[in-house]
């Protein structure tokens, strides 16, 4: 068969076979295929979808490029947690301590930067010292003494979401449903999964801006993990607003470490205690999901997550200290405030607009040979609803290059609505699939 005709079938929305598919996937990782051709397939799937057995195929096919991780020397059940990106989410750092501290099994392998929204790995390498490169012996190691480890993929782990993850990002197919599915599930499932717990985010600051979109994808990936015998559940979540008050690789991990020890935002905890909870259930640690969120609650005001996070930092190679000092993680030279133009309350904080700016000042990827600078981002002032007056500060600007720094203020500013009414509360969980 030939790539042309594959690509020019699915530009035309015509259905691929499970052998097609594993050609195009196969091809592509053995450097067969060129990124060219692969770019314009990835292109016609955006604008044509994917069935079901098309997605099911791509997941497999990504899934058995690499080997999947035998974590049956470890015992208990496996349970991962993943967001499909956001501006400000730093849910898997906090969510994933509170589950282990309860017993549950937490394999996580996860991803870097993609365009305006964070990546937990770049997160995690803001601490000095730390690897995520671990061999899977290394990973076992970890998950087998502490009940968490984290890993980004290499050639054993679903070596073809690696290269289609990338370029993803840069032809603008990033928000596919059928590509996020895929990519997400195959994964997951290369690190030996009994469950999974995915928080899809929607609004303003995620690939997907509407609520039906979002459902979706919760959907496509709950029924992928049902066809593959595992367990999944996806909660639906507001990504209107910037989770939490920080925003870029050092200043989340600060945030990460306040959460923890019970001093972070309100919206980011409540968030990362639910996830918590249903990791904590579908790892049958609690026979109801009620006793899940008591125990992970408890977790949290105990600081046992905080003591599991230091614990899994220290044997990954990370200064544990860097948690309590955040002088020793890298700081920004350069700050700059935006303030309120008018007394009023805030009624939006566009999401994008602040993952764009932080994007523009460094603090992600949008070239995949650039390397993000993990002292940079946003520090927000206030959320959606407080109160400001005329002058107060909304935000602060971190920087370490002047580079940019007036076009990421102007956005910022944008980014900030002010009226004279307080505006309807929304939740931060909108949904759950299961």
């Amino acid at each position: 068969m030939r790539t042309v005709d594959l690509i020019q079938r699915k530009r035309d929305g015509e259905e691929l076979s499970r052998e097609e598919v594993s050609f195009l996937v196969e091809g592509y990782v053995r450097a067969e295929i060129p990124d060219y051709q692969m770019s314009a397939f990835l292109m016609a799937v955006y604008f044509q979808g994917m069935t079901d057995r098309e997605v099911s195929a791509l997941t497999e096919s990504m899934l058995g490029s690499g080997g999947v991780i035998d974590l049956s020397p470890v015992p208990g059940v496996k349970v991962d947690k993943h967001s499909t990106g956001g501006v400000g989410d730093k849910t898997s750092l906090i969510a994933a301590p509170l589950a282990a501290a309860s017993g549950v099994i937490v394999p996580m392998i996860s991803g870097r930067a993609l365009g305006h929204t964070g990546g937990t790995l770049d997160k995690l390498e803001a601490i000095p010292g730390f690897r995520t490169d671990l061999t899977v012996d290394e990973f076992r190691g970890v998950l087998s003494q502490y009940g968490l480890a984290f890993v980004g993929q290499n050639e054993e782990i679903a070596p073809a979401d690696g290269k289609l993850y990338t370029l993803r990002d840069l032809t603008a197919t990033v928000e596919s449903i059928p590509l996020i599915a895929s990519s997400i599930m195959s994964k997951k499932l290369a690190a030996g999964l009994d469950a999974i717990v995915l928080d899809v985010k929607v609004g303003a600051g995620a690939f997907m801006k509407k609520q039906v979109e979002a459902r979706r994808l919760a959907q496509a990936m709950v029924g992928i993990g049902r066809r593959m015998d595992k367990r999944v559940l996806a909660l639906i979540t507001d990504m209107e607003q910037p989770l939490g008050f920080a925003v870029g690789n050092a200043l989340e991990i600060m945030e990460v470490s306040q959460t923890l020890q019970n001093a972070g935002p309100g919206d980011l905890t409540r968030l990362s205690l639910e996830l918590a909870a249903r990791m904590i259930h579908l790892g049958k640690k609690a026979a109801t999901i009620d006793e899940a969120r008591e125990m992970a609650q408890d977790n949290l005001v105990r600081g046992l997550g905080f003591i599991k996070f230091k614990e899994v930092v220290q044997a990954q190679g990370g200064d544990p200290r860097a948690l309590d000092r955040f002088e020793l993680l890298p700081n920004a030279t350069g700050m700059r405030e935006i303030v309120a133009p008018r007394t009023g309350y805030v009624s939006a904080i566009n999401a994008q607009d602040i993952g764009r700016a932080a994007l523009m000042i460094g603090g992600g990827r949008g070239d995949a040979a650039v390397a993000v600078d993990p002292a940079v981002g946003l520090i927000l002032e206030v959320k959606v609803g407080d109160r400001v007056d005329s002058g107060s500060v909304l935000c602060r600007i971190y920087y370490t290059a002047e580079d940019h720094v007036e076009e990421a203020a102007d956005l910022v500013e944008d980014a900030f609505r002010i009226s004279g009414q307080p505006p309807d509360v929304r939740e931060t969980i909108l949904e759950v699939v299961s």
